[in-house]
């Protein structure tokens, strides 16, 4: 991923606009798109001695761990997409999730959207399709 699209992340997530995020910013977030934040789970993320993470923080967390790891995070993520869990994500589901992180989108919109990396043309997007545009 580029600078650009990790600062993206932080901004999504950092609900007061602080430039970093706390645990609560963090819990927050994850609850709004059906996840949650297990109290192990916020033990092992790497907090500053203030107890937010900032830019840094993010960029190594998204790039940590090995290639096993990864691609259960990017299996995860897409999973999160997939809705329907008919192993694409559609413009229905991709207009459920962006709905749920604030960023409403049209249905027309994210037919565009998902053009875009739509490698093969279907009108959704694959698992391998996903993983190339998240490269």
């Amino acid at each position: 991923m580029r600078s650009e699209e990790y600062k993206r992340i932080l901004r999504c997530v950092d609900k007061d606009g602080d430039g970093k995020i706390s645990a609560w910013e963090l819990r927050h977030r994850l609850g709004r798109m059906g996840g949650e934040l297990m109290l192990n789970e916020e033990e092992a993320l790497g907090w500053n001695r203030d107890g937010l993470l900032d830019l840094e923080d993010v960029i190594e967390l998204m790039e940590g761990g090995g290639e096993e790891e990864k691609m259960k995070d990017l299996r995860e993520a897409f999973e999160m997409y997939d809705g329907e869990g008919s192993g694409f994500i559609t413009p229905q589901g991709l207009n459920k999730m962006l709905t749920k992180l604030g960023e409403s989108k049209s249905i027309d919109e994210c037919m565009v959207m998902i053009k875009h990396f739509d490698i093969n043309g279907d009108g959704v997007i694959s698992f391998d399709e996903f993983r190339v545009m998240m490269q």
